[in-house]
């Protein structure tokens, strides 16, 4: 970032954009892949005979299920991607983008830089909600953006350059005075 002589002020971009990414994920990508790898040899390469038929069922469906629920469960949170524009800030996991969240900056009461944030203290990676804290997006640990809503309720964000959004959203934000213009 370069320092601006006094006074000078740079206006924000029109539409800010930031991502996380944890790549410790990819490992358990694979170790879902191994399990569903696992149920399609079972099921090729097995002897289908009635003895055995109900075991072999259940340990290809389960070893199927869980490569499946493990590879995309984890593949959801391989990265976070922030958009903050001048109405709205999004919220977008994975690749194909699920699960969203959509925050009009109207909602928004305030933003703050956490400099810590830990999957430990949300329990674990992903989209996490504990009633003490709130509801949170941790692909990694490190640097975030917290939100405080209307309602009450926080959103934090594991971002990159946290810092940078954080400044983007309190100068987006409108007046909370009453009777102020909007």
């Amino acid at each position: 970032m370069r320092d601006h002589p006094h006074g000078e002020h740079t206006p924000p971009p029109d539409v800010w954009t930031g991502r996380a990414t944890n790549r410790v994920q990819w490992l358990l990508a694979l170790v879902g892949a191994a399990c569903l790898a696992l149920g399609i040899e079972l099921a090729v390469a097995s002897a289908w005979t009635e003895d055995g038929l109900a075991p072999l069922v259940m340990s290809v469906v389960g070893c199927i299920a869980a490569g499946l629920l493990v590879l995309f469960g984890t593949l959801a949170f391989v990265h976070v991607a922030l958009r903050v524009d001048k109405e709205c800030l999004e919220v977008r996991c994975g690749h194909i983008g699920v699960p969203r969240r959509r925050i009009p900056l109207s909602q928004v009461v305030g933003a703050e830089f956490v400099p810590h944030v830990t999957p430990r203290h949300w329990g674990g990676w992903g989209y996490r909600w504990r009633p003490e804290k709130g509801t949170a997006v941790v692909v990694r640990r490190g640097e975030g953006v917290e939100l405080r809503l209307w309602d009450g309720h926080t959103f934090t964000i594991t971002v990159d350059n946290a810092e940078t959004a954080v400044r983007i959203i309190k100068e987006r934000l409108r007046p909370t005075t009453p009777g102020a213009v909007h």
